[in-house]
C-alpha cells in the first residue's frame, strides 16, 4: 500500500486507537495496527513517534513514563479535556466519510 495513504490518516488512526484502548506506548501501536489491518497497514517509528509528539504538543494527548518490568517505557492516552474526544469523534466521521466515498469511486 502506497505510504502517501496512510501518511493522511495517521493521526486519525492513532488518535482513535488510544482512545479505544485507554493508553498505549509506541512499539504497541506499531503492532496493534499491522494486527488490524492483516498486515496492510504497518507503521515505523520514524512516521509514528513524530505524530505522537505533535498530538501531545497539541495538548491532544499526554504521556507518562510506567515501568513495563523490563524498562520504563512512554505510555500516551487522551487528555482529560472535551477538545481531544471531540477531535477523535470528528476524525472518525470524516475518515469514515471519506472511506465510503472512495467505496463508491472504486465499486464501479
Amino acid at each position: 500500500m502506497k505510504k502517501s495513504y496512510i501518511k493522511g490518516f495517521l493521526e486519525d488512526i492513532i488518535l482513535h486507537l488510544i482512545a479505544q484502548e485507554g493508553e498505549s506506548y509506541g512499539y504497541a501501536l506499531t503492532r496493534l495496527v499491522e494486527e488490524k489491518t492483516k498486515g496492510i497497514i504497518t507503521l515505523n517509528e520514524g512516521a509514528l513517534y513524530p505524530v505522537l509528539h505533535k498530538l501531545e504538543n497539541e495538548g491532544l494527548l499526554v504521556s507518562e513514563f510506567k515501568d513495563s518490568g523490563t524498562r520504563p517505557r512512554k505510555y500516551y492516552r487522551l487528555a482529560a479535556k472535551p477538545e481531544a474526544k471531540e477531535r477523535v469523534e470528528e476524525m472518525a466521521l470524516s475518515a469514515k466519510a471519506y472511506i465510503t466515498a472512495l467505496n463508491g469511486l472504486f465499486s464501479s
